[in-house]
Order: C-alpha cells, then sequence, then structure tokens
C-alpha cells in the first residue's frame, strides 16, 4: 500500500529510474558495436580498413561517452579528444587509464573561459589531420555549448554577452540562436573543420524536442537561419540596455559580417538522438507502476517559467486522485530579479510549495538529470503541502525567498532545522531532505517533474 511517510523513497526510486535509462555508456553501447572488421552505428555501417577514427567527445557525459566508444574501437581508434566540465571526477578516471591517442581536457562552464577555447582549438587541430577516407565520431552532450567555443568576439565580451542571455529567462533555443551567429564552431563549423571526413554525430538531447541546432548549439549541424534570428533574440529581451555599449558595438560588428557556416560540398554528415528525456521519463514511469501508483506520462516538452510552471503543478496536483503519479519531461527558465542564490528546479519546487500550502498527502519533486541546478551543488527539491509552514515556523518566509530568487537558502535551512531537531532527539524520525543531493550524474537530458498522491487515511 502506497504511504505518503514514504514519498522521498519513491523519488529517490523514480530518479535513479529515469537516471539508469539515459546512462551514456550504454547508450553509445545500444547504438554502436563491431561487426566483424565493420564498425556499425545504428543503421549505417563504415569499414575499418577503409580510412581512419576520429573521435570528439564534448559536454557532461564526454568522459563516459568517449569510454563506451574507445572501448569498442579498441586499436582502430586514430585520435580522440574529450572535452569535459571542470572537476569531472568521470573524466580524471578516464585520464588516468592511459589510452592511446586519447587526450582530455576541461572547458569552462556554464559561461565559456580560455580553457574552453584552449580545448575546442586542440579539437580543431586533429580535425585538420583528417581525409576523405575518414571517420568522424562526434559524442555530444548537454554543456557543449559552453565547453566547445570560438567566439567571434573578444572572450570577455562573450562571457558578459552569455551571462546577460543566461539571466534574461530566454529558452535554451534562443540562447543558442545567438551562439551559432557569434561563434565560430556552432551551427556546423565543427563539421567545417573536419571536411572532407564522414561525420556520424551521436547526441544525447539536454533539449526540449531533439532540435539538432539547438543541442550544443549545433556544432554539427546546419541551418538555413534567417541572417537577423540573433538580433530578433537580443532585441526580445533588451539585451543592449543591459551591456556595456562597447560590448553591444562589438557585437553589432560581427552580426553585420556574413556568416561563413557553408555546408562542405559532398561531405557525409548523419546523427542519431541516443538517449533524451522522454527515455528517462517512461523509465520513471514504468517504476512507477512497479510501485503501485497509477502513472501517466504527461508531456515530455515542458517549458516555461519555473515559477508559473510550479504553481500550475501544485493546481494540478490537487486535482489528481490519491495513489496518482504524473511525470512531466523539459526544462523550464528563470528570470533573474534578486540576488539570491538557486536553480530553476529549486524555484519552481518553491513556487510549487507555495501554491499547496495546507494541501495534504501531495509531493511535488522538480530535478535536474545532470544533478546540478543552477549554480548549486543541489539537482533540485522535493515539496509537500507542509514544506511552506515548516518554513514559516521556522521564520523564513517561502513568497520572500521565491521573490529573491533564492530557493536554495530556503530549502538549506529547511534541511539543517530537520538536522539539527534529530541531533536534540535521539528518538526523532529522520526527516526527508528537501533538497536532492545526488552529485554530479554524468548524464544530462532536460529535468523531470514528479506529481504524486497519497490516500490521506496513511499520511
Amino acid at each position: 500500500m502506497l504511504r505518503f511517510q514514504d514519498y522521498r523513497q519513491h523519488v529517490q526510486q523514480l530518479t535513479q529510474a529515469a537516471l539508469s535509462a539515459v546512462n551514456p555508456a550504454q547508450a553509445v553501447r545500444r547504438f554502436m558495436q563491431l561487426d566483424g572488421r565493420d564498425l556499425v552505428i545504428g543503421d549505417l555501417d563504415h569499414d575499418l580498413d577503409q580510412g581512419r577514427v576520429y573521435v570528439v567527445s564534448v559536454g557532461k557525459a564526454a568522459a563516459a561517452m568517449a569510454e563506451a566508444t574507445i572501448q569498442i574501437l579498441g586499436d582502430d581508434l586514430q585520435s580522440a579528444v574529450v572535452v569535459s566540465k571542470k572537476g569531472s571526477e568521470t573524466a580524471s578516471a578516464l585520464a588516468s587509464q592511459n589510452y592511446h591517442a586519447l587526450n582530455v581536457l576541461e572547458g569552462n562552464h556554464p559561461v565559456s573561459g580560455e580553457d574552453s577555447i584552449q580545448a575546442t582549438t586542440a579539437v580543431s587541430h586533429m580535425l585538420a589531420q583528417t581525409g576523405v577516407d575518414d571517420l568522424v565520431i562526434f559524442l555530444i552532450s548537454g554543456g557543449t555549448s559552453a565547453l566547445l567555443t570560438l567566439p567571434l568576439m573578444p572572450l570577455p565580451d562573450w562571457q558578459q554577452l552569455t551571462d546577460v542571455l543566461l539571466a534574461s529567462g530566454c529558452t535554451i533555443n534562443e540562447l543558442n540562436t545567438v551562439r551559432r551567429r557569434l561563434d565560430r564552431v556552432k551551427g556546423g563549423g565543427l563539421v567545417n573543420m573536419a571536411a572532407p571526413a564522414h561525420c556520424i554525430s551521436l547526441i544525447l538531447s539536454d533539449v526540449v524536442g531533439n532540435p539538432l541546432e539547438a543541442i550544443g548549439s549545433g556544432p554539427t549541424t546546419f541551418l538555413d537561419e534567417p541572417a537577423h534570428a540573433a538580433s530578433t533574440v537580443l532585441a526580445r529581451y533588451d539585451i543592449e540596455t543591459r551591456l556595456d555599449p562597447e560590448i553591444w558595438q562589438h557585437i553589432q560588428q560581427v552580426l553585420q559580417q556574413p556568416s561563413d557556416s557553408a555546408k562542405p560540398v559532398d561531405q557525409r554528415n548523419e546523427h542519431i538522438i541516443i538517449g533524451d528525456v522522454r527515455l528517462a521519463a517512461t523509465s520513471a514511469l514504468t517504476r512507477a507502476m512497479q510501485l503501485g501508483f497509477v502513472a501517466q506520462l504527461l508531456t515530455a516538452r515542458l517549458e516555461g517559467e519555473a515559477r508559473e510552471v510550479g504553481r500550475v503543478a501544485a493546481a494540478v496536483a490537487k486535482d489528481m486522485p490519491a495513489g496518482r503519479c504524473l511525470i512531466l519531461g523539459g526544462e523550464t527558465t528563470v528570470t533573474i530579479k534578486g540576488n539570491g542564490l538557486g536553480g530553476r528546479n529549486q524555484e519552481l519546487a518553491l513556487a510549487a510549495a507555495v501554491a499547496l500550502d495546507g494541501w495534504p498527502a501531495t509531493v511535488i519533486a522538480s530535478f535536474a538529470t545532470d544533478g546540478e541546478d543552477g549554480p548549486t551543488a543541489a539537482a533540485g527539491a522535493v515539496i509537500t503541502g507542509e514544506t511552506a509552514k515548516t518554513g514559516r515556523l521556522l521564520g523564513l518566509d517561502p513568497v520572500a525567498y521565491l521573490d529573491s530568487n533564492d530557493s536554495f537558502h530556503f530549502f538549506q535551512r529547511l534541511d539543517e532545522a530537520a538536522c539539527e531537531k534529530e541531533a536534540r532527539d535521539e528518538h526523532e524520525e529522520p526527516h526527508p531532505n528537501a533538497l536532492l543531493n545526488p552529485g554530479p550524474t554524468g548524464t544530462n537530458v532536460n529535468d523531470l517533474l514528479f506529481l504524486l498522491t497519497y490516500p490521506r487515511d496513511n499520511s
């Protein structure tokens, strides 16, 4: 029988099921195998006796995807460059194994830095060696836009523009529209570097709907984009008024130059999506039914302002019968107006807590599948109808924290208070943490939102 007091274990099991489904190494192995001397990738075959094989792996899942590929290729790997986020333990472990022809590098995230530029330069130098009979395997996952970059403007200008766009409330698709126009490597630039080699991209998608041009800003995807597309996004969010005048002038100078992202002639360039949020959500759905919930995947295309989505989620949860689980996948945005700390999932959860205040036996959990929500170490948060009340008893005004975009400190204080109470009373039942802290998961396929309801007589 479903019991409200078990909600934290249920959330954990749903989360684990979702993450297991999008394990990067397993995803690669599902789509890449050896058949004698043929390398089979999806429906594509490559004769390993014809030309060399190069690998470029970039993103938060770069190390795991690269290791699986290297193990499959063995001595048939000519050369590989892996670009991971700074501090990745998976990447450090990969580097320590001393695979031949492997170069493991670190880039900056979520805003590109000098390390990202140096890593991208190393990628370009390797790709300059490729020939017409060669195969280049690109392994792309979330975080690629920041980790792989050669901006068409000074780095400090590029960084300030990225910071302003991230705080503006623009969607990831809009952000990447600007990135493609102002960066040499995006919008097909990576494939240009590999010409005339045959290119295949295996992609772990972190963008709602899996548009190839938006995932990692489309480094291997050519898009016939209107010349004014980037300017339209900049105008929509009034970016000019948020930037130093000289930076805005640099941007205008670049936008007035013709784009050099023409597609190479007679170059094979193919793409395969090997994992996405729908796959993760479907696995969580199966686990929810195994736990005894009547479960439904409502959408894998969730978008919108995080706090508004949180309020809607609370409203939907209030109408759900007991014993139900609704799962939503996607990615929300936050328009930053305060000076607090948090991420889109924590903000969504705090807004839901305010809207769900006093409602019994109901749980809402929102988390980022990469294990990191915004600039915090938390992946998201879990709330119930008691969360807002508990905060007020501690002297915390959930609405004030929400208005300050300070969801992280609200939930952190709740967790600290629960730990202090348990320490004072050894007979106190452990209180489930509000913050979700799995640490970096090694994968990244957007966010998941769980709505759970329980029989009230068991709450």
